[in-house]
């Protein structure tokens, strides 16, 4: 993902565009359905990019697997609320002209003596087939779904469902070793004796799988809607600023405390404070004991959150390999030029025209330049005085795979200088303690540049001049050809000033003969 593509290729550092191409097409729209043991969920994938845009997200709290562990049979009044919401799906289907839908049913309905006769009753009753799956291929496809929102993830994907929690290790591109487990709370809450007890239970079985899949304090990347919870109520302990879940990172010993503080707090006001579902927080005491026992025995350096999981994983399934092999991030804000931008594909030509000026970046800051050039673009619509705050808020709010928060931060800050000069006083101030003040001041460099050279010339600004930056000297030279000099106006004066202000060098301006 970090990798610089041949400037010199036809279609430099942005690859190749894949929206025509018929196996990237074949994903224009893609339905997929997980019927878990607490929830069933419809997703609606739209568009061919890298990074999955949601056309359709609809989940029910069924509660399926709900006393499995106990009746070996699922969910009496689950089984009923199951079979209506995927009623309901089959129709949406078949409106949205989804078909085939992907459904997939995990460790309730593969577990439950009268699965097989669900499985039956939902293709009579809806004509959707039901695909069991194993807790391996559970494993596979929640890792693949963090693969497709972190294709730089490595260590150990850690899924945490009603009936069962799975593990699967992953690095450099490609999932590796899985195991499953009875660690759902379903299953805890049928588990005899005192809280002590259970704790034993959880630390016995989590010993077992560590022989299996031989943690390395490796990062540990968690998925599933209890994992969620507990994240967000880490965000409200610790007053986080951005309350995007994606790619949301914590460090043990504080998570830790976290832990401590949910289980001595009052759980209905934490649940209305985060705007979870009862159901959903009554699952959260037994997720935090398994989570306490995966910290003290797998001793993981990092804890991060991915909102990405098996359904996302089913996406990338069927993503042809060189589609896989996109940046998400790039993708994601390709497409957005492509369908919100004026000028579609001169974010392209404003990159290399800006280039000089951040040629001594990392891979990681390019990435993010380049994406910044092309949203610089995607919210003209919006009324000019919300303009900026609208650009940063698309920004860090945004459903964008590969990229951290601080990464969303800087996107957001340079997105906003492209509009605004100075961001003192903004609303959004709380957000930029995410970033060094390093970091604030190379935003503000990138927003100024991007403000200049998107109004410097509509067409192509390569064309009209050239940029070149001495920062030994102190000096920002422009040169204009003869076309540039009678677009070098008095509003291009003052930005290509003002870029120069915030890289503190001294502009100076040259014009061809």
């Amino acid at each position: 993902m970090n990798d610089i593509p041949d400037p010199h290729d036809e279609f430099g550092p942005f690859g190749k565009p894949l929206f025509e191409d018929p196996s990237a097409r074949a994903l224009s729209r893609v339905g997929v359905v997980d019927v878990g043991s607490n929830s069933v969920r419809m997703v609606v994938f739209d568009g061919a990019a890298r990074s999955p845009a949601y056309f359709f997200n609809e989940k029910i709290m069924c509660g399926l697997g709900l006393g499995l562990a106990e009746t070996n049979r699922l969910n009496p009044r689950g089984r009923e609320r199951a079979l209506n919401a995927l009623r309901r799906f089959a129709l949406l289907a078949k409106g949205m002209k989804v078909s085939p839908m992907t459904v997939v049913a995990t460790a309730a309905v593969r577990e439950a003596e009268d699965g097989p006769e669900f499985q039956a009753e939902v293709l009579r009753e809806t004509g959707l087939r039901l695909w069991v799956i194993d807790g391996d291929e559970e494993a596979r496809l929640s890792a693949q779904g963090v693969l497709l929102g972190w294709p730089d993830a490595k260590g150990i994907v850690c899924d945490i469902g009603g009936n069962s929690m799975e593990l699967a290790r992953i690095g450099g591109g490609k999932v590796g070793q899985r195991v499953t487990s009875p660690l759902g709370p379903f299953r805890l809450q049928q588990v005899k004796g005192s809280q002590k007890d259970r704790q034993a239970h959880i630390s016995r079985i989590l010993r077992e799988l560590k022989e299996t899949i031989q943690p390395d304090h490796d990062r540990i990347y968690l998925v599933g809607g209890s994992w969620r919870v507990i994240a967000r109520l880490d965000m409200e302990r610790r007053g986080y600023p951005l309350t995007v879940l994606h790619e949301y990172r914590m460090q043990p010993r504080s998570l830790m405390e976290t832990l401590d503080w949910i289980a001595a707090g009052d759980l209905a006001a934490l649940r209305v404070r985060t705007g979870t579902s009862p159901e959903r927080m009554e699952l959260v005491p037994l997720a935090t004991e398994v989570l306490r026992e995966l910290i003290r025995i797998f001793k993981p350096k990092e804890i991060d959150v991915s909102a990405y999981g098996i359904r996302e994983g089913l996406l990338y399934e069927q993503m042809p390999p060189r589609l896989r092999a996109r940046d998400p991030l790039i993708e994601a804000a390709r497409v957005a030029e492509a369908t919100s931008a004026r000028v579609p594909g001169f974010g392209k030509k404003l990159y290399q025209f800006l280039l000089p000026l951040f040629r001594n970046a990392p891979p990681e800051r390019q990435r993010l330049i380049r994406a910044a050039c092309l949203l610089h673009d995607t919210t003209w619509r919006a009324h000019p005085d919300y303009r900026a705050e609208m650009c940063f808020d698309n920004a860090t709010r945004a459903n964008l795979g590969g990229l951290d928060h601080p990464g969303r931060v800087f996107l957001g800050l340079a997105l906003l200088h492209r509009y605004k000069n100075s961001r003192a006083g903004s609303r959004l101030e709380p957000l930029f303690r995410l970033l060094t003040e390093d970091q604030m001041l190379e935003a503000e460099v990138l927003g100024k540049a991007m403000r200049f050279g998107s109004m410097f010339s509509i067409e192509d600004p390569s064309a009209a001049g050239s940029l070149k930056f001495m920062p030994k000297k102190k000096v920002l030279e422009l040169s204009l050809t003869p076309e540039g000099a009678g677009l070098y106006g008095e509003v291009a004066q003052a930005r290509f000033k003002s870029l120069a202000n915030a890289l503190h060098a001294t502009p100076v301006v040259r014009t061809a003969t």
